[in-house]
């Protein structure tokens, strides 16, 4: 999509704190161009371990889906990485990784945005509270966008953008709080991309209720780069090129990132408390 900038650009995501914080809409679409649309912001919630090409590839495939099966209009598009209270192996601090969103985003878009709110909380942040303040910084601090007339402002639906990976525990019994459930879903919805691996059907079955406000995108050229074997080749010393953004490369070397992210150490403990269990049994 092509964009209107909603302003000056601001503070840098990365160089935000709590008490400097300001919710960045530099590249939101000041004004909706179709009147029969509703205006649409996609949110994508992660860790962004580094982020990929893919990430970046599921907003390009949601605008189109949004573009050609439905009536919404994609006004923006933001990365919203999770906090270090997530506590995840492989997690580069929340720091570095804001900064890789930012550097991707700035390298290869004009119109996605990386905010950092939900990476400088102390505590971990569900995705219900996340989708909450988008809507509550877009539709209430900012009262949503211009509609197409130029006269009056118009309300923004926020949806959760993500992989089939996320279905796939949405639908499984207790992961999920069923309040958060149907928070997410039933008032705001989500667009998630396919994924190989991910058994869509049974995963949809599980979550009928809310079928309405689920948006299946398959992908019509298969892309399956994840983090995860990004920082398995980065830990092997293997190149990445042209799996994720060169900006980004060029950050991870410099901070001398995933060379070991803790994921070989705790398979390690792992390993060590399985041969502690045969040696007492």
């Amino acid at each position: 999509m092509t964009n209107d900038a909603a302003g000056p650009a601001p503070l840098a995501a990365s160089a935000m704190t709590l008490e400097t914080y300001r919710f960045p809409a530099h590249r939101l679409q000041r004004q909706q161009r179709d009147p029969d649309r509703t205006p649409l912001v996609l949110v994508a919630c992660g860790s962004f371990s580094p982020i990929t090409y893919l990430h970046l590839r599921m907003f390009e495939m949601a605008n189109d889906y949004a573009r050609i099966n439905t009536s919404y209009e994609v006004v923006g598009g933001y990365l919203s990485p999770v906090s270090d209270a997530y506590k995840k192996a492989g997690l580069a601090e929340a720091r570095h990784r804001v900064r890789m969103c930012e550097l991707a985003a700035e390298e290869t878009s004009s119109w996605l945005m990386v905010d950092p709110w939900e990476a400088l909380q102390p505590d971990y942040m569900p995705t219900a509270k996340v989708l909450d303040h988008f809507e509550y910084e877009i539709n209430h601090v900012l009262n949503g966008i211009l509609a197409a007339d130029g006269e009056t402002r118009k309300p923004v639906k926020i949806m959760l953008l993500a992989g089939a990976d996320l279905i796939g525990t949405m639908s499984t019994p207790g992961v999920w709080a069923e309040k958060d459930l149907d928070h997410i879903l039933g008032n705001f919805g989500a667009m998630i991309v396919e994924r190989s691996g991910t058994d869509m059907d049974e995963a949809l079955a599980n979550l009928k209720q809310w079928e309405d406000n689920i948006h299946v995108i398959n992908q019509m050229i298969q892309n399956n780069v994840s983090s995860t074997k990004i920082r398995l080749f980065l830990r092997r010393d293997m190149s990445v090129q042209y799996l994720i953004p060169q900006s980004v490369i060029k950050y991870i070397d410099e901070h001398r990132l995933y060379t070991d992210d803790g994921e070989t150490k705790a398979k390690d403990a792992k390993d060590k408390e399985k041969d502690k269990q045969r040696a007492t049994n």
